[in-house]
């Protein structure tokens, strides 16, 4: 459409607006409506979280877990998308969260906001590529003739671990790669994510219902207990139906989350004040039904449903395996791995940006290298190093993929729920300017849904045998205070304000003429 191209008024529009925040238009500005809608869309990738997540969702109730639980969740995470929305069109910078929770919040808000959203995209990525690694070797190692025992053994050896840290650290690396050669490159190849996620999501969902051996509707709403040994010991033994059908929230808590990533990359779309929530919803909600439509055509393949949630995290491959030819399953197979690699480089798009507007305000440790944008690339790319190396040390910390999304889950819907929580408070107080997207009287009613919904998420995230996410919770709890009250407060000055905007002028006209702007 006419209005997605990136104009010279929408550019001078959108550099005003970031100039009236006090900050400089150091990355380039380039991505169409388009692109940001597929940047989030990429990094929640249906055909990663929803594949590689699956065995959480059957091996706890079964068929309902995805015929009910999944929209249940899409649902709330759609409430938090428009709600990010509202204030996202309103406040249009790199590192959105942050700066909204800031801005509403106050400074401690906006810092904590930083972190949590910093850790759990650290986590997305190491989840994303670590699960991309795991359904690679399960899926397409026999057909290479690898040793899949050897390599993914039910009990992880020092030797599985190994191999599966140094594929890692390649996968990362190489995104990284990607991402450190520019916007141009990256937004192509985000593009082309978002068509070949919807491409072979279609193809998945049509193969499966063409050789499926039977159909039955009703297991979409079947309630059956797979916990223990009958769901391949994904969950541990428990006769609380109510309590497993949560832990199967998990699957689309875990798949729906990164569509801050619109927000992430304000500074580089055009029109972003209204692209930032068509970003976030359409993202949501496409990958919403997307993703259900596949999981149905999954659940309704099984030849065995008993079987199946027996598999455990492999129930997906399983499946494929009893049911859809072999040309086809392994062609299938490769499109998913890409669709995952994929997932990972926007991810890392999305964390650099972030932890490159927090440096930008001095929020993190040797702010004054990250904040540096390359004259050349017009990429912050001592962020994008930081954040695969990070992320490749959390995968190191805890290399079993349920944990690491756990994590993530978490700590992005924390830092969603902060900056959405501080603009329920200050709603038409001190908060009054509104971006082109407005709720209107809706918006405290959502924020206050989104606010439940965080708090019930975390308790799911933490429960067996997801205690390392417990630990990081408690560790983050301890922290944060300590952290803030004995060294932040008086050193972090958060975004600037008031007089501080009209001093920065000289220095934003600086910055931008460094990098050619």
């Amino acid at each position: 459409m006419a209005s997605d191209l990136p104009t010279h008024d929408h550019t001078d529009e959108d550099k005003q607006i970031l100039h009236s925040m006090g900050y400089a238009q150091e990355l380039f500005r380039g991505m169409r409506t388009f692109q940001n809608f597929a940047i989030s869309f990429s990094i929640i990738c249906i055909l990663a979280g929803g594949i590689n997540s699956f065995g959480q969702g059957l091996s706890s109730v079964g068929g309902a877990s995805i015929g009910i639980g999944w929209p249940l969740m899409t649902g709330v995470s759609l409430l938090f998308a428009l709600a990010m929305g509202h204030i996202g069109s309103a406040y249009p910078t790199a590192g959105g969260l942050y700066h909204w929770g800031s801005i509403l919040g106050g400074r401690a808000v906006g810092w904590i906001t930083a972190w949590c959203n910093l850790v759990g995209l650290i986590a997305v990525l190491a989840a994303v590529n670590a699960g991309a690694y795991q359904f690679i070797v399960s899926s397409l190692g026999p057909v290479i003739g690898l040793n899949v025992d050897a390599l993914q053994p039910k009990d992880p050896t020092a030797f599985s671990i190994g191999i599966q840290t140094v594929a890692v650290i390649l996968i990362t690396l190489s995104q990284g790669l990607f991402n450190h050669l520019g916007i141009r490159l990256t937004s192509k190849l985000t593009d082309f994510s978002g068509y070949l996620i919807f491409f072979t999501a279609v193809a998945l969902t049509v193969a499966l219902v063409a050789y499926a051996p039977h159909i039955d509707v009703s297991r979409l709403w079947t309630f059956k207990n797979y916990s223990g040994d009958p769901g391949g010991g994904v969950w541990p033994k428990t006769g609380n139906m109510t309590y497993l059908f949560l832990l199967g929230l998990l699957l689309p808590a875990f798949t729906i989350t990164g569509f801050d990533a619109s927000a992430h990359t304000a500074e580089e779309t055009v029109g972003a004040a209204r692209a930032i929530p068509k970003g976030m919803i359409h993202s949501v909600l496409w990958s919403g039904v997307f993703g259900w439509v596949m999981l149905i055509a999954i659940v309704l393949a099984a030849p065995n449903m008993d079987k199946a949630a027996g598999q455990g995290s492999n129930g997906f491959s399983w499946i494929m395996g009893e049911v859809v030819p072999s040309p086809a399953r392994i062609a299938l197979f490769a499109l998913i791995g890409l669709s995952q690699y994929l997932c990972g480089l926007a991810t890392v798009t999305s964390a650099s940006r972030m932890v490159y507007a927090f440096a930008r305000d001095g929020g993190l440790p040797w702010s004054s290298r990250l904040k540096q944008v390359n004259a050349k690339y017009r990429t912050p790319v001592s962020a994008i190093w930081m954040v695969s190396i990070l992320a490749i040390a959390f995968t190191i910390y805890t290399p079993v993929y349920t944990t690491l999304a756990a994590v993530s889950a978490i700590f992005i819907y924390i830092s969603y729920c902060l900056p959405v929580g501080a603009g329920l408070f200050v709603y038409r107080r001190s908060w009054t300017k509104m971006g082109p997207f407005n709720l209107r009287g809706w918006y405290p009613v959502i924020a206050a849904v989104c606010i439940v919904g965080c708090i019930a998420l975390t308790y799911i995230g933490v429960q067996p045998p997801n205690e390392k996410a417990l630990y990081v919770i408690i560790g983050s709890v301890v922290a944060a205070p300590i952290f803030w009250f004995g060294l932040e407060r008086r050193r972090f000055a958060g975004p600037p304000v008031g007089d501080l905007i009209a001093k920065r002028q000289t220095e934003i006209a600086r910055a931008e003429e460094a990098v050619g702007e």
